[in-house]
């Protein structure tokens, strides 16, 4: 039986790449919620990032800072009189929002002690090991007493789609949403680029002295984690292989946190055309969208530009070091998309995140890297 709620929140995770894996999930709602509005609560910036799209029709851009954050955010939703919620994110506090703001039903994953906050809640997939509840614990509360570990390397954009799934059709079990509803489309990754964001990108590449016709590779050697950042000096000769070998203009990407590190490698690809770090020229998370929608090829850690890069099908290889691919699996990755992982021979039944030291990501060597390039790029080498 599906239900239509006509006024929805969407409450949304907090990371760049959790947003763009949280889109299939969205279009779904869209989807089926014909004539429905659909609220998005999100932190400042990530309106930047659905910028373009019809994902969202009304943007909360807001964080719950403090004791009192929860309230003051829920205040200022109520007035809005949503009928339902549904939380892709996690944490105590966002489920607290929605309680706040009197949304008469909430749907999320019971976790972090939330699920008495909840109206209807969804149990996260766990691994075999934690599958049973320890001694003595009580309905919503097991999930508060597991740490990360304990659960099952889901990819993000299944568990966002459980969630819509659960939200649209009361026949939905929430224990076990993987199968689509009639009439889902098939997922896939989407951004849009507002033309505000084409000028904001067209403007970062003249000033970078990056021709409208220039072929280029953008680098994103940040990462959230500093163990999840392939070494600088590989950056810089991949860098280096990919101006001398293939005549591509090489742009280097990260936050503003990441200046230092993004300038080290831009200056140090002294082979070829000029390499540009793009934190010199005023880069914002739109200028961003638009720059490598453009891109010949992204080679990136596991973090945010990945997922733009792949939601605009651009070639991509990714690295992944102590995290599990799993958690991050994109849909519809084709032959322009690679995953390069630090210890290919781990067991299934494993998890990289239990293996920081097997699974260092120091140990994808710049060969391996060049030999993904190649495959992603095809024969012609972009």
């Amino acid at each position: 039986m599906e239900r239509k709620p006509l006024r929805l929140l969407v409450v949304l995770p907090s990371w760049v790449g959790d947003v763009v894996m949280a889109t299939p999930a969205l279009r779904l709602l869209r989807s089926h919620l014909t004539g429905s509005l659909i609220g998005g609560l999100m932190r400042p910036g990530l309106d930047e990032l659905l910028a373009g799209s019809d994902l969202i029709d009304q943007y909360h851009v807001d964080r719950a800072r403090g004791v009192m954050g929860p309230k003051l955010v829920a205040a200022k939703l109520r007035p809005q009189r949503y009928e339902s919620a549904l939380l892709l994110t996690n944490s105590f506090s966002t489920a607290l929002i929605t309680r706040l703001a009197f949304i008469p039903e909430r749907i999320g994953y019971d976790r972090d002690g939330r699920g008495l906050l909840l109206t209807r809640t969804i149990r996260p997939r766990m691994r075999p090991a934690a599958a049973a509840p320890p001694s003595g614990a009580k309905p919503g509360v097991l999930s508060g007493l597991l740490s990360s570990r304990h659960f099952a390397p889901v990819s993000a954009v299944d568990y966002y789609l459980c969630a819509a799934r659960v939200l649209l059709s009361a026949a939905v079990d929430a224990d076990a949403c993987e199968s689509p509803l009639p009439g889902e489309p098939s997922p896939r990754l989407e951004l849009g680029v507002s033309p505000e964001q084409e000028e904001q990108a067209a403007r970062v590449l003249n000033e970078a002295g990056v021709d409208a016709s220039a072929r280029y590779a953008v680098l994103n050697p940040g990462a959230n984690n500093p163990a999840k950042r392939w070494p600088a000096e590989r950056f810089i000769e991949l860098g280096r292989v990919l101006a001398r070998d293939r005549g591509l203009r090489v742009l280097v990407s990260g936050s503003p946190n990441e200046r230092e590190l993004v300038e080290s490698i831009a200056d140090g690809i002294d082979t070829g055309p000029p390499a540009r770090a793009l934190t010199r020229f005023g880069l914002t998370l739109g200028a961003l969208k638009g720059i490598v929608r453009g891109a010949s090829l992204m080679v990136t850690n596991d973090t945010g530009p990945r997922h733009i890069a792949a939601a605009f099908g651009v070639p991509t290889v990714a690295l992944f070091g102590p995290t599990d691919p799993r958690w991050t699996t994109l849909p519809g990755s084709d032959k322009r998309y690679r995953t390069v992982v630090a210890d290919p021979s781990l067991p299934p039944d494993e998890v990289a995140d239990d293996h920081p030291e097997r699974c260092r990501i120091d140990r994808i060597g710049l060969e391996t890297v060049v030999e993904a390039v190649r495959e992603v790029t095809g024969d012609g080498w972009v």
